[in-house]
């Protein structure tokens, strides 16, 4: 996927807010070591280090785009341009904290047991992943793939929900952790603008769509799915439209 942090920060009052959720929900204790993965454009890695200013810092990131912005927006951070994938640290970290990435990632059952194990002990693994693919904005975008000329190039990126629910973390972390909370929020959204939610998973879920499709074949299969999300987030009386979306909680600390 090639990322526009740009389109990605049109919503960026909204994309934060879980973030700084996440973080305020992290207890006080002795920090000195943090990675950030999917840091993406910075803007979260900034209050990490704000909030613990004498740790060292790593923000991880896949995407070029995003590692170029990150270092503008935070650069007293150290930048590692690496596929989340592939990311396998020598060190152990106090704090692996991670927002809206790790559903990018599939096998979570062996994924997260993995990521434990770079948390040093007595220290924080703390992830907050969006869980709203079952939602008329995940779901129509598959629809849209499935009927549609395009079919036969997009047809494969049509999957199952890639994250699970909180018993399912919870049964992965509980024995590695001497604490845990999971939970979910789900935020209402108040967006401005003509078409927002096509906005809004533009800079994220459907660029992996868009990405595949070229020309007048791309603009067609953007009109198509922004017509059938703007039926399904119709704007209220006051021109507003209002996109509810549930986001999943982790704070885990591994036993010592």
């Amino acid at each position: 996927m090639v990322w526009d942090p740009q389109q990605y920060l049109k919503f960026s009052g909204h994309r934060l807010r879980p973030a700084v959720d996440l973080l305020m929900r992290i207890p006080d204790f002795a920090v000195h070591t943090i990675a950030d993965l999917g840091a993406g454009a910075g803007n979260v890695t900034k209050l990490i280090k704000e909030r613990w200013p004498s740790a060292d810092v790593t923000g991880v990131e896949g995407s070029a785009e995003m590692v170029a912005a990150g270092r503008k927006a935070a650069p007293d951070v150290e930048w590692v341009h690496e596929d989340l994938g592939q990311w396998h640290p020598a060190q152990q970290y106090d704090l692996i904290y991670s927002n809206a990435a790790l559903h990018w990632l599939p096998n979570h059952a062996a994924l997260f047991p993995l990521l434990m194990d770079r948390v040093a002990s007595g220290g924080m693994l703390a992830v907050q992943m969006p869980r709203n693919f079952t939602a008329p904005s995940h779901v129509l975008i598959g629809e849209t793939a499935l009927n549609g000329p395009w079919r036969s190039k997009v047809a494969h990126l049509v999957t199952p929900p890639p994250v699970e629910g909180p018993a399912f973390y919870h049964d992965l972390l509980s024995s590695l952790s001497q604490n845990i909370d999971i939970w979910e929020t789900e935020y209402l959204q108040v967006l401005e603008g003509e078409n927002p939610v096509k906005e809004w998973t533009k800079g994220t879920w459907l660029t992996r769509y868009l990405d595949v499709l070229q020309g007048e074949e791309k603009a067609a299969f953007e009109a198509a799915y922004g017509e059938r999300v703007a039926k399904a987030y119709p704007k209220n009386a006051a021109g507003q439209t209002l996109f509810p979306f549930r986001r999943l909680f982790i704070v885990a600390q591994r036993r010592s």
